[in-house]
């Protein structure tokens, strides 16, 4: 169901501080906290003995106690103590998780520790770009499989129906999907040219008239997306020619984590090439997009429940071929993965 050596966001890491926060990720219990040196710390919340969850005990120095009967674990997940033992058992410990801070979010790496390469943390282009504007995301708990997200992401097609008051012109119906399949993931794209703008965006332009636009819908292994929207003058745009510098550019990255099979956290904030130092364009952002989102959240909610109580097998269409591209790969990666564990036991 999951590709564990992968990172995968567990929360914003201004949520993070001294106390003991559960997160659920992958159907795994994660206690995460901060040491006294503000780093953090990521460990498997169940105590060994009786399996009490480790996030109802209390912080001590760095080590974390069992709120049951005393047992002390540090951040590497070794236990250094049991009260009235004479010795510690050498399977007290729970596991550790490696964790990082990046573009204000908290990944943990939800495989095999020894591969855990925080270079392959999702690359967020024009982050530290003091000419970019940055709406800061939020995130919310969608109650359906992180597979229906993917799905949703590289489907631009259900802007024109989803999304009428937003997102949507005349143009996203009809315009056909290109799909670009890479090793790390798949975009699904296309060129609208000479439309109105879209709702969301008409605001913002700088220019009048007609547009070209382009949507970029992108979704990496496994789970985690950026959306880019452009809009050029009309007679502008157009793969491999260099945009006017009106032309408006909006990046969006998209985090999703399963918590189990039927529920997701989704995380999310957006670049933009205008009004870099503008809260109140940040802000108008925020709200506009929580309320689109929002208009996933209710499809989508609804999909995960008509697919699993379904009583006459679904079609797939023409548009579905980025998602069904993307999920074929990511179930053989998983299979690979599933593998090596198998081999390795044995």
């Amino acid at each position: 169901m999951f590709l564990r050596n992968a990172w995968y966001v567990a929360a914003w890491d201004h949520d993070i501080g001294r106390d003991l926060t559960p997160v659920t990720m992958l159907g795994e219990n994660i206690v995460l906290y901060r040491r006294q040196d503000g780093k953090l710390a990521a460990l498997e919340d169940a105590c060994p003995h009786r399996k009490l969850p480790l996030s109802m005990g209390r912080i001590k120095g760095d080590d974390v106690e069992c709120g049951y009967h005393g047992l002390t674990f540090d951040c590497s997940g070794t236990c250094t103590r049991v009260p009235g033992a004479e010795r510690i058992p050498h399977v007290a410990c729970v596991r550790s998780y490696p964790a990082e801070e990046r573009y204000g979010l908290v990944w943990i790496w939800m495989g095999d520790a020894a591969k855990a390469d925080p270079a392959e943390i999702f690359h967020v282009e024009h982050f530290d770009d003091p000419s970019w504007g940055i709406n800061r995301g939020e995130s919310m708990v969608l109650d359906c499989n992180y597979l229906y997200m993917t799905d949703n992401l590289l489907d631009p097609s259900h802007v024109a129906w989803v999304h009428q008051s937003s997102f949507a012109s005349s143009a996203c119906e009809e315009t056909p999907l290109e799909t670009t399949v890479k090793d790390d993931g798949v975009t699904v794209w296309r060129w609208m040219m000479d439309s109105d703008p879209a709702p969301f965006y008409a605001p913002f332009l700088q220019f009048e008239g007609k547009t070209d636009r382009k949507q970029h819908y992108e979704v990496r292994y496994p789970s985690n997306a950026i959306i880019k929207a452009i809009f050029a003058p009309s007679g502008t745009g157009g793969e491999g020619r260099e945009p006017p510098s009106s032309t408006f550019l909006m990046d969006s990255y998209n985090f999703m984590t399963p918590v189990d099979e039927n529920r997701t956290k989704y995380y999310w904030f957006q670049l933009r090439n205008f009004a870099p130092d503008d809260a109140e364009v940040s802000a108008r952002f925020a709200t506009s997009v929580r309320g689109a989102f929002e208009e996933d959240r209710v499809v989508l909610e609804a999909v995960h429940r008509g697919m699993a109580n379904k009583q006459t097998p679904n079609l797939d269409l023409k548009i579905d071929v980025g998602p069904l591209r993307f999920r074929r790969k990511l179930a053989q990666l998983i299979e690979a993965e599933n593998t090596s564990r198998v081999q390795a036991a044995e």
